[in-house]
């Protein structure tokens, strides 16, 4: 152990989507490492994953752990949209013997993330500014796609330099069609699905949805292909493939733009998410960037606005490190200014009791 670990041990870092639960150990301050990548479905619960992640670490005592989880995170119960997994957080806590057990929204945590991200670990794809003004000044917007699709902003917090962050559930809102061939294939899905949410089709399920789509309405044979197949089809020039790609990066163009104008998201537009940066270099050439600025009135507005892709290989857990030790303060400072009321009652009980006949 060196001067900068932290006293109380290291701290457990995750994050977990439909698909791949992420774990991490951040023995300091930003040095976060033994990060491991474990499959969801080989582990029937929450709390199997933790243990299992653990168990390759004994020498770990951990008594504080934040969870960046691609769910909503509303009071003590957990369930997951895209993940049969749900969980009490007090009951999850007590039985992996943690002190403090934090959850957050996943993109929630890849938000706070953005302000430290290196440029090499950023590709900017359009707008008039680079990635140091960007984040100069001015709301942010993070959106990606993998399982499902996750929203969040990012909000200067007035003088002090730091940041707000404003979670969301975006990915759920009406998916809305720009051209007839996106009318189609919501028509296409219309078919199966009462409710075609943003996320049912700019996901990684939906490139899947959307290549079944295209094959329904030409009339052809069905073949189910999953997401990877479908982009690496694509990239290798497949018909269907690459306009599967195409019709995706619009869509989430489309996406983009609306998170812009809503959040006035002058401080650029980051992406994260699995998807999109498998993509490569492909992605900046696709119609996403044109779609983003295809916005009637407000298409100089959003000309402006940079969008990135961001390239980094575990974001949202350096993101979440920050939540926890932002947590840890504030529950710390709050110790602090109850103590002295403590002490001033258990000082006037004795006080009281030795005057007491």
């Amino acid at each position: 152990m060196n001067h900068d670990d932290y006293l109380d041990g290291p701290r457990l870092l995750a994050d977990i989507g439909g698909t791949n639960a992420r774990f991490a150990l951040e023995r300091g301050p930003g040095r976060i490492g033994d990060v491991a990548t474990l499959a969801c479905d080989s582990h029937p619960r929450f709390v199997d994953a933790v243990r299992a992640y653990l168990r390759r670490r004994p020498e770990a005592r951990v008594r504080h752990a934040v969870v960046a989880i691609a769910n909503p995170v509303e009071g003590d119960l957990i369930r997951m949209t895209n993940h049969h997994w749900q969980f009490s957080i007090e009951e999850a806590r007590t039985d992996l013997g943690l002190d403090t057990l934090l959850l957050v929204n996943d993109f929630a945590a890849l938000a706070m993330s953005v302000p430290t991200l290196a440029a090499a670990e950023l590709v900017q794809v359009g707008g008039t500014v680079n990635e140091n003004a960007a984040r100069a000044g001015g709301t942010i917007g993070v959106l990606g796609a993998g399982t499902g699709l996750g929203v969040a902003g990012l909000l200067p917090a007035g003088d002090t330099g730091g940041w707000s962050v404003l979670a969301s559930e975006g990915g759920h809102v009406a998916f809305s069609p720009a051209d007839e061939r996106e009318q189609q294939i919501l028509s296409f899905c219309w078919r199966r699905f009462p409710h075609v949410s943003a996320e049912r089709l700019i996901s990684g399920p939906g490139l899947s949805l959307i290549h079944e789509a295209l094959s329904a309405l030409r009339g052809d044979a069905l073949e189910t292909l999953t997401p990877a197949l479908v982009v690496e089809r694509g990239l290798a020039g497949e018909a269907l493939c690459r306009e599967t790609l195409e019709i995706f990066c619009g869509m989430l163009g489309t996406m983009a733009a609306n998170l812009a104008v809503t959040l006035n998201a002058r401080g650029g537009i980051y992406i994260g998410g699995g998807v999109v940066p498998r993509l490569g270099s492909w992605f900046a050439g696709s119609p996403f960037r044109a779609r983003f600025e295809h916005k009637g009135r407000f298409s100089s507005f959003t000309a402006r606005i940079p969008c990135f892709v961001i390239h980094a290989p575990t974001p949202a857990l350096a993101g979440a490190a920050t939540m926890l030790s932002q947590h840890l303060g504030r529950r710390s400072r709050t110790e602090a200014q109850i103590a002295p009321q403590i002490g001033s009652v258990a000082s006037l009980e004795r006080r009281t009791a030795a005057l007491t006949p």
